[in-house]
């Protein structure tokens, strides 16, 4: 897959099928979206494009909005795109001046002049172009003009759910794993580095690697303790992470994010780390006493163990 840092370099002659979307979470729906364009670069005997912004329009549209979290950093996303088979991902920098493209000029000037469409695959409900008032029956209407045809891919269910990625991360941000991976049909996973914490876990037998994400618009799931599985130096290890506050060492100013991994205990500062989300088993609590909070987490650890196994 040959990657593009804007729509200016790319420049082939051949006929392309063309979809495009932010593809937070490369979730199942995407995938469908995924197969139906190379199903549709073979038919015309040409090749594969996948047009996607960076950062996220809503992130430059609306930019004293600060809420919005996505599910994969641009270079998991490019990642996961790879694996997805494709011959060509555009990553064209969103900004206002694009966003006011009326959508007939986004079609003429960029799909049609730039991209070679020939044909345009687009997921369920897709909008477009300046107020996103390009719509599929606006593609039907334009598509005879400039000579590419468009398919619409219906919106694809998990039990009887519409999928999204903001459904996806509505589920992430309730504590909802089973759900968001079902829609994702992959755990959900963080990377970060370990970085150096108060030690603590150790007094009480269960040392934690502190994480640190690098991309501040991650989502990271609801606070409370979960079973993971955590991916270090090419091996996979059972683990439980918790995220929160520690309030039983009355630390309630700033988040953390930390794993006990199981049967380990190598040194592993400044390594990078990639927790992989299964289950989550409580909320965060506050305990009177660390003895406490360690019979607690002995309890969560058995239970860990079972879900994992």
């Amino acid at each position: 897959m040959k990657v593009y840092k804007s729509i200016e370099e790319f420049n082939i002659d051949g006929d392309t099928a063309v979809t495009i979307g932010t593809f937070d979470g490369v979730h199942t729906g995407h995938k469908v979206i995924i197969e139906q364009l190379k199903n549709a670069a073979k038919k015309i005997n040409g090749e594969s494009v996948i047009l996607t912004f960076f950062p996220h329009p809503r992130m430059v549209l609306y930019p004293d909005d600060n809420e919005l979290r996505l599910l994969n950093t641009i270079n998991e996303r490019i990642e996961m795109l790879k694996d997805a088979g494709i011959d060509h991902l555009i990553i064209h920098p969103f900004s206002k001046e694009f966003s006011r493209l009326s959508s007939t000029e986004f079609v003429r000037d960029i799909l049609v002049n730039k991209l070679n469409v020939a044909k345009l695959v687009i997921g369920y409900d897709h909008h477009f172009g300046r107020h996103r008032e390009g719509s599929f029956k606006h593609l039907q209407e334009l598509a005879p003009l400039y000579d590419f045809s468009v398919e619409e891919i219906p919106a694809q269910e998990v039990q009887q759910v519409n999928i999204s990625s903001t459904k996806i991360r509505k589920s992430l941000l309730n504590g909802e794993i089973h759900a968001a991976n079902k829609f994702l049909s992959y755990h959900y996973f963080i990377k970060g580095t370990v970085v150096d914490g108060n030690k603590m876990g150790r007094t009480i037998d269960f040392p934690t690697a502190n994480i640190k994400i690098d991309e501040w618009y991650k989502l990271i799931p609801a606070k409370g303790v979960y079973a993971v599985k955590v991916k270090l130096n090419n091996s996979i290890y059972d683990g439980m992470l918790n995220i929160g506050n520690r309030p039983t060492l009355n630390e309630n100013d700033n988040e953390t994010i930390e794993v006990n991994i199981f049967n380990f205990d190598d040194d592993i500062y400044n390594k990078e780390i990639q927790i992989e989300f299964y289950e989550k088993i409580r909320n965060e609590e506050k305990f009177e006493e660390l003895s406490v909070l360690k019979k607690q987490l002995e309890i969560d650890k058995q239970q860990v163990i079972q879900i994992l196994n």
